[in-house]
């Protein structure tokens, strides 16, 4: 017979549902940042347009958002259940 590990963790798991759900918003964080980075394409390979390449979202906005979403998934793993 498996025992319970408590209310929080039927099944055994390391983390409990809401952890699961924080991790789940902190992934879209991480996808949309990395989304952001995208861009920049130019129809003519011999024309260097570096306000394109090197613009705010590219440049700071896009990692900003990755680094927030690597942050956010920490917490999500560090918070504790409530009991």
């Amino acid at each position: 017979m498996v025992k319970n590990s408590g209310p929080s963790d039927p099944a055994g798991f390391a983390l409990g549902k809401e952890n699961l759900k924080l991790m789940l918003i902190g992934l879209v964080i991480i996808i949309l940042g990395f989304a952001l980075m995208t861009g920049g394409k130019s129809t003519d390979p011999n024309v260097f347009n570096k306000e394109v390449i090197f613009s705010f979202r590219r440049i700071t906005l896009a990692p900003l958002v990755v680094m927030f979403g690597f942050l956010f998934e920490i917490y999500a793993i560090m918070k504790k259940p409530k009991s």
